[in-house]
């Protein structure tokens, strides 16, 4: 009777285990065989329970390595987008933009060498209607690239606008490392590497040097230079001749003036200073010369007890009767605009978050920054020029 009995109940832990998806196992004879067998179920059991936990853990890191791969595409093509169809203009200065294509139509403007366009369609006879600035016309098709991601980004500049009161500028990027310099709320300043843009940083170029500032507190967006309308030139160059003829007056009616703030300046000092000379780039340059080697003081304006760098250009200037803005964004708007291969002594030339004065040889005079003070550099073109103004 016993014997029955556990044959009964071997059968049904058989059928049990048989609906229940285990793996059956030849029936047991007696205790020490059930008590094996249940082992090994069990065994087997766990077994699965850690492949199905490696198996899904390995899904989850599948998972977020597919999230990483997505967000690092948006951000290349984040990245990318401002260079993507695009035309460029390459002539020797520039190209008309007509009214209708064909060379006899009215020319509403001119899309100058490196200039940038958007090309709203193509003619079937060699032209492309172009939208540029506050232009749109037509131009050959001969003398724009299109679609060239690399030679957009070589004649643009990327800027990065500070959005917050004051924006630190770290030596590396993380919020622990050294502070180089903090730069003022809608400053912009030229960004000079976008690879840690994943992390949250950009490096950008600053009158104290090359640092990292986080894109949470910054604008970033790309400049182009765009077609000049006929009716803009025309405004341009009479803005240039009323510059130059009001420059030259001013200095001409100022002179007795900065003569004695010049005699002032020197008596503040251990320095004997000339006073400012006839109105033209040389004088400034000479005038300027005098001021190397004393101090650079962030927002100061004295040549002789400390100026920072949009400082010390206004103050030069302000002997020869010229006001200046006390900002090196402001200067990139005085005057009137010079291309780099026509620098002549007296320029101001600007870079991003600095400006210095042009002395001739390639060389500039400028406060430099709080370790180095007033002084000459070489080349002019060690940081990436922005623009060059001239004034007289």
């Amino acid at each position: 009777m016993m014997k029955k009995w556990k044959s009964a109940m071997c059968t049904m832990m058989a059928v049990s285990m048989l609906l229940s998806g285990v793996p059956t196992y030849i029936y047991a004879a007696n205790s020490t065989e059930v008590a094996e067998s249940t082992e090994i179920i069990a065994t087997e059991a766990d077994s699965t329970v850690t492949v199905t936990k490696r198996t899904l853990k390995a899904l989850d890191m599948m998972e977020i390595a597919k999230e990483k791969i997505n967000r690092t595409v948006a951000v290349l093509n984040e990245l990318r987008a401002p260079y993507i169809g695009v035309a460029i203009a390459q002539v020797d200065n520039y190209v008309n933009v007509r009214a209708e294509a064909n060379a006899e139509s009215e020319v509403l403007g001119k899309l100058y060498d490196d200039s940038a366009a958007t090309v709203l369609e193509t003619t079937e006879d060699g032209w492309y209607k172009i939208t540029s600035g506050s232009v749109t016309g037509y131009v050959k098709c001969e003398y724009v690239v299109v679609d060239d991601e690399q030679l957009a980004r070589e004649v643009s500049t990327r800027y990065a606008t500070v959005t917050t009161q004051t924006l630190n500028v770290r030596m590396e990027p993380s919020i622990e490392a050294k502070i180089l310099t903090m730069l003022p709320e809608g400053d912009d300043f030229v960004v000079i590497d976008e690879s840690m843009y994943m992390d949250g940083w950009v490096m950008v170029t600053t009158s104290e040097g090359e640092g990292y500032v986080s894109t949470s507190y910054v604008e970033l967006w790309t400049d182009f230079v765009r077609a000049e309308s006929k009716e803009e030139e025309e405004a341009r160059l009479k803005k240039e001749e009323e510059a130059r003829r009001k420059a030259a007056a001013a200095a001409a009616a100022a002179r007795k003036k900065a003569e004695k703030e010049a005699a002032a300046a020197a008596g503040d000092s251990n320095k004997n200073y000339t006073s400012a000379g006839s109105s033209n780039g040389q004088a400034v340059v000479d005038y300027a010369g005098q001021f190397v080697g004393n101090p650079y003081v962030y927002g100061g304006t004295s040549l002789t007890n400390g100026a920072d760098c949009s400082g010390f250009v206004m103050s030069v200037y302000a002997a020869f009767g010229v006001s200046l803005p006390h900002s090196s964004k402001a200067m990139r708007n005085v005057g009137y605009e010079v291309s780099v291969s026509a620098m002549q002594p007296g320029d101001i030339i600007c870079y991003s978050g600095h400006v210095g004065i042009y002395v001739g040889n390639d060389t500039i005079v400028h406060a430099s920054n709080a370790r180095e003070g007033i002084k000459y550099t070489s080349p002019a073109s060690y940081k990436s020029i922005i623009c060059v103004r001239r004034i007289f």
